[in-house]
């Protein structure tokens, strides 16, 4: 922008922005200070581009969150629920149902805020970890914030960390281009419902999962 030369207190020189750029400095403040999805939603806090945050729509997190509680429900004993990077499925499942036993495991501090559901992590330290997260939980679900192969090796060692072998439900959203890698780490397949995010994104995602959830989901996508 340019300034003029002239008297600073004179009202014809003082800078002045552009309509197009006030507007933009408007959504810019907005965007900033927003703490909510949406009035009917939960609170969060706005997202951090530069962290690849991107969170899901209303209705990606709210069926997620019913298929996660679903999980629970088929157990009859107490059933720990472990969120990697996605924390917008913690917000909502807490939301549904607060007794819900979840642990949010994320790299952005803000979430500190959830106290002790709150574990700090690092998809490039995939194993530095409590001890006693070490196969401690019944369900994962696991959104790694990059599309990248390492990205998702990585992440897959948190989640063979987390899980209990051979008897846990593991949920990953992550783009298509992840197919083949989530079937030959995890021994995943994807669904046929399509998760969406609040801010629309150029790449195709979906979830994965590693059991057959019937009906659920739109069940399993058989197609090649």
């Amino acid at each position: 922008m340019e300034l003029n030369n002239g008297n600073c207190d004179s009202d014809d020189d003082t800078p002045r922005l552009s309509s197009e750029a006030m507007a933009a400095l408007r959504q810019f403040l907005s965007e900033q200070t927003q703490t909510h999805v949406d009035a009917d939603s939960v609170s969060l806090v706005s997202e951090d581009w530069r962290l690849s945050q991107f969170w899901y729509d209303p209705q990606t997190a709210e069926t997620v969150s019913k298929e996660v509680l679903t999980l629970c429900d088929s157990s009859d004993s107490l059933v720990r629920v472990a969120c990697v990077a996605c924390p917008t499925l913690y917000a909502y499942l807490k939301k549904i149902d607060p007794n819900v036993s979840l642990q949010l495991l994320e790299y952005d501090k803000r979430f500190e805020q959830y106290g002790s559901d709150f574990t700090f992590y690092d998809y490039n330290q995939p194993e530095e970890l409590p001890p006693e997260l070490k196969h401690a939980f019944q369900v994962v679900v696991a959104d790694p914030p990059y599309l990248s192969k390492e990205c998702l090796e990585k992440v897959a060692q948190t989640i063979s960390f987390l899980a209990r072998p051979g008897e846990s439900f593991l949920l990953l959203l992550t783009g298509e281009v992840q197919r083949e890698r989530a079937a030959e780490l995890l021994g995943m397949h994807p669904c046929c419902f399509r998760p969406q995010h609040s801010n629309k994104l150029g790449n195709e995602f979906r979830l994965f999962t590693n059991y057959d959830p019937g009906t659920r989901l739109g069940g399993w996508d058989k197609q090649l």
